[in-house]
């Protein structure tokens, strides 16, 4: 995933040989209007061609996603915004759009300076060091309200402009967190989703460590979902859903090419990232999961791992 304005990562990423990019355009992020806007988004889409990419996928929240999530008076008007930016992505050749449904909080570690191999600094989630009891502002059944509300508002308008929307787990992948409830936690929640807004447009954003957490069969859930795997993030942990650490890409329980020859059977067409990197040696930790040195090894391990299952399967 690389940022909205041109950096060093981008740099890195070409020399890389990466063509695709993923990108968020959140407003705070590239300093101009969100993407319902159409310029503002054009303007993102260019810089990416500009420097040799083909801007395929935005990711995340592209603008206060609050109304929608928690059902709030003007929910309505966000969701306008919501279709329009999808309609932009169509106009502009973006095919991706990766959601999620975290109301309140998103993705959430409760520390993010955990030893990793050679003492790289690394990122994880223990309920025990946080405060989880306290009450709930909604509940779960007004959530799941809200998530198909939401769906079969915008997925006619995703449809229509040719863009998939693939949907990320709850990351912890835990009933609740830090009063607010959480639903996107199981392989059911996922079928209760597809079976209720069963639109071509909506499938699975497949964050296999965090299905993994979840206590899930990986292999077989890739088998069911199949070509509703739009997309796929690349990483590890090391425990369960309420207690895991991240780790390197090759330092997992996880048999990765396995895992990867699976998912070429399985959504032979789905997009691939890295995802939360450990911080390595001589960068600063401030964008644990994120940092760049953990974002080359992953990249290198995932196309030697690609590159020999082409040669595999020719």
């Amino acid at each position: 995933m690389l940022p909205a304005k041109p950096n060093l990562q981008w740099q890195l990423a070409r020399q890389l040989g990466i063509d695709y990019a993923v990108t968020k355009a959140a407003p705070e992020l590239t300093g101009m209007p969100d993407p319902s806007d159409y310029n503002s988004l054009k303007i993102v889409r260019d810089r990416f061609a500009d420097a040799g990419f083909k801007l395929y996928a935005l990711e995340g929240d592209e603008f206060d996603m609050t109304r929608i999530k928690m059902g709030l008076p003007g929910r309505d008007e966000d969701i306008e915004k919501y279709c329009a930016m999808l309609t932009n992505m169509g106009k502009l050749g973006l095919k991706l759009l990766c959601f999620n449904f975290m109301a309140g909080v998103g993705w959430y570690r409760s520390k993010n300076d955990l030893l990793e191999r050679g003492d790289a600094l690394t990122s994880g989630f223990n309920v025990a060091d946080i405060d989880n009891d306290v009450p709930l502002k909604m509940s779960h059944e007004k959530l799941w309200e809200n998530i198909i509300y939401f769906l079969k508002a915008v997925t006619p308008a995703a449809e229509a402009a040719g863009v998939q929307m693939g949907m990320h787990p709850d990351d912890p992948p835990i009933p609740r967190l830090l009063g607010y409830p959480r639903i996107l936690i199981n392989a059911d929640a996922y079928r209760r989703v597809l079976r209720e807004v069963p639109s071509p447009a909506l499938g699975v954003t497949f964050c296999q460590a965090t299905f993994r957490a979840m206590g899930e069969d990986v292999y077989s859930l890739l088998e069911e979902f199949g070509e509703k795997v739009f997309f796929f993030h690349f990483r590890d942990i090391k425990g369960v859903s309420d207690n895991f650490v991240e780790t390197f890409h090759d330092n997992g329980p996880t048999d990765m090419p396995k895992l990867l020859a699976h998912l070429k059977k399985c959504a032979p067409d789905c997009l691939i990232r890295p995802d939360h990197t450990p911080t390595m040696a001589g960068e600063s930790n401030e964008s644990f999961g994120y940092t760049m040195q953990g974002n080359l090894f992953a990249t290198g391990y995932l196309r030697g791992i690609l590159e020999t299952l082409d040669a595999e399967t020719k």
